[in-house]
């Protein structure tokens, strides 16, 4: 879930990120309805945030060890409230994380988007699993909605020479086609990815503010001084109001959701 700092030195805000914490938790639960019930040794949750909804995974599927790895000392902060036995936190980062174990579920909601290159990403990954065994991955596909292109241009337009390549570069996913073929390129021939719209009824355009807040606008943040992204936030902030108005606002938010079970040897 969410959010986290996986990979990323901004200090998250677990409050912030939790003004939207049902819309933000849909996703999550509908990635966890994909996952096919049975025995399940090892487990890993790669970017588990506060542990809160790596607890619900637990719970549903019952694996012997879930271990939920974070970069967010912040978020992590709260997962002692989640741990039980057989359940565990650990600070690490996905990008030198390596586990000891093969899983049987490899599980990720709204974290890989952070991390660079998912066309080398990705196969890493799905090369722990054991086979037979599952991954279920879910990111965010909405970067081409105002509330990302707006902040893009903005930064790019104040500060050239930080973003010069008139991008925030780090968040980038591929199409759900291409996620399909590398995962049937890399043994997973039984798959289910698709692009979903997850529709969020906000009392104003102001609100989608709040939202980014919480995650996107934490990467500029990262890259500018506190008196740049004061600028930064201020501009943005009223340019998007003037995309989105300030009355209420239908914020269509486009998620990939991966699915796919490892072909087993021989």
């Amino acid at each position: 879930m969410w959010t986290r700092g996986i990979a990323m030195k901004t200090q998250w805000d677990p409050k912030q990120y939790d003004k939207f914490k049902q819309q933000r938790s849909a996703p999550f639960y509908d990635l966890m309805q994909m996952v096919k019930t049975g025995t399940m040794d090892f487990a890993i949750d790669l970017g588990c945030g506060t542990g809160e909804l790596t607890r619900q995974l637990f719970d549903q599927l019952k694996p012997a060890r879930l271990l939920g790895i974070d970069s967010s000392r912040e978020m992590l902060v709260q997962s002692a409230n989640w741990a039980v036995p057989g359940l565990s936190y650990e600070l690490r980062d996905i990008t030198d994380f390596q586990p000891d174990a093969a899983p049987d579920l490899l599980f990720s909601n709204a974290t890989l988007q952070w991390l660079p290159e998912h066309e080398r990403l990705i196969p890493r990954l799905l090369d722990w699993v054991r086979p037979g065994g599952q991954v279920a991955i879910q990111v965010p596909f909405n970067f081409d909605h105002p509330s990302h292109q707006i902040a893009a241009a903005v930064a790019s337009r104040l500060f050239p020479a930080v973003f010069a390549d008139g991008q925030f570069s780090v968040i980038r996913t591929l199409t759900v086609e291409r996620y399909a073929e590398l995962l049937f390129a890399n043994g997973f021939a039984q798959q289910n990815c698709r692009i979903q719209v997850y529709g969020h009824p906000l009392p104003s355009g102001a609100d989608v503010i709040e939202w980014t807040k919480g995650t996107l606008l934490t990467g500029y943040q990262r890259r500018l001084s506190p008196e740049q992204f004061s600028l930064f936030f201020d501009t943005y902030r009223r340019e998007l109001l003037d995309a989105l108005g300030t009355g209420p606002y239908y914020y269509a938010f486009k998620r990939i959701l991966l699915w796919g079970r490892k072909n087993p040897r021989g």
